[in-house]
C-alpha cells in the first residue's frame, strides 16, 4: 500500500496556511513535516489542519523562530522533542505512525543554516550549525521486523556535487562547504542511515530555491533512511 511523507519549510505556518491547505488538498500525504513554522504551540493553526482531513497533529514550537511540526492523516505518537546543543531551540520531532503492516519512527528535522561565512572560528551560527550536525551522530536508523526509520527536513546542507547547480562555485557558499558536506556523511554513516533520494534519482541534478531571496543553492530538503525502506523502491516528487 503506497504510503506518502511530504516535508515543507514553510517560513510561518499561519502566514502560509491557505497555501498548505491547498498543498494538502492537492497532494494528499499521509503525513506532512513541516519546517520553520515560527509558532508557538498554544497558538498552532490546529483547526485548519482537521478541516483539511489532518486530525494527528504533532507539534514542537517557539515564538517567532525556527519550530517543526509533523500533520498526519493517521495517528501518530510523539516519541521525542529533542533540544540539541544545550539551548531551547526547537528543531526536532520524531514520531510513530503505522504504514500498513509497519511502523515508521518518523524524525522530523530543521537544522540550523549556519548564516553567510564558513568559518567556525569567526562565525559563531556556523559553529552551531557544525555542532548541531555532530550531535545528530546520536541519532540512529532503528530497524526491526516491522519498524523502520525514516528522517526528513529542511537538513541546510547539499551534500553531493550533482546536488548543486554548480559544485566548484559553491564550494565557499555555506551549505555546501567541504566541512558541510563531510560532517553529513559522517553523521549518515554514523547512524546507518541511507540517502533514499539518491538511491531513487542517483545522477540527476537538482535544485530548491534557498531562502526569502530566492537563491538557488541546491537539494536542501532531504529524506533518509533505513536500508529496509530503500529496497521497497521509494519515489520522490518535487512541488
Amino acid at each position: 500500500m503506497p504510503f506518502s511523507i511530504a516535508t515543507w519549510n514553510i517560513n510561518s505556518v499561519r502566514l502560509r496556511m491557505p497555501l498548505v491547505a491547498q498543498f494538502l488538498a492537492d497532494y494528499q500525504p499521509d503525513v506532512l513535516c513541516l519546517q520553520e513554522t515560527k509558532c508557538p504551540d498554544d497558538l498552532f493553526p490546529l483547526s485548519a489542519f482537521r478541516k483539511a482531513g489532518y486530525e494527528h497533529v504533532a507539534i514542537s514550537g517557539q515564538k517567532g523562530y525556527h519550530g517543526v511540526a509533523t500533520v498526519a492523516r493517521r495517528p501518530i505518537e510523539i516519541v521525542e522533542k529533542r533540544r540539541f546543543c544545550d539551548n531551547g531551540d526547537c528543531r526536532h520531532l520524531s514520531v510513530h505512525v503505522e504504514a500498513g503492516s509497519r511502523r515508521i519512527l518518523l524524525h522530523n528535522f530543521y537544522v540550523p543554516a549556519g548564516g553567510d561565512e564558513p568559518d567556525p572560528e569567526i562565525n559563531p551560527k556556523f559553529r552551531h550549525k557544525l555542532d548541531f550536525v555532530a550531535e545528530m551522530h546520536d541519532v540512529p536508523a532503528l530497524e526491526a521486523d516491522n519498524l523502520s526509520s525514516v528522517l526528513v527536513g529542511d537538513l541546510n546542507i547539499a551534500p553531493l556535487e550533482t546536488d548543486v547547480w554548480s559544485h566548484k562555485q559553491l564550494l565557499n557558499v555555506v551549505s555546501h562547504t567541504p566541512i558541510e558536506t563531510t560532517s553529513f556523511e559522517a553523521m549518515r554513516r554514523a547512524g546507518n542511515w541511507v540517502d533514499l533520494m539518491r538511491q531513487a534519482i542517483p545522477r540527476k541534478k537538482s535544485s530548491t530555491p534557498g531562502g526569502a531571496t530566492g537563491r538557488r543553492i541546491g537539494r536542501l530538503p532531504i529524506a533518509v533512511g533505513v536500508s529496509t525502506m530503500s529496497g521497497r523502491h521509494p519515489t520522490f516528487r518535487r512541488r
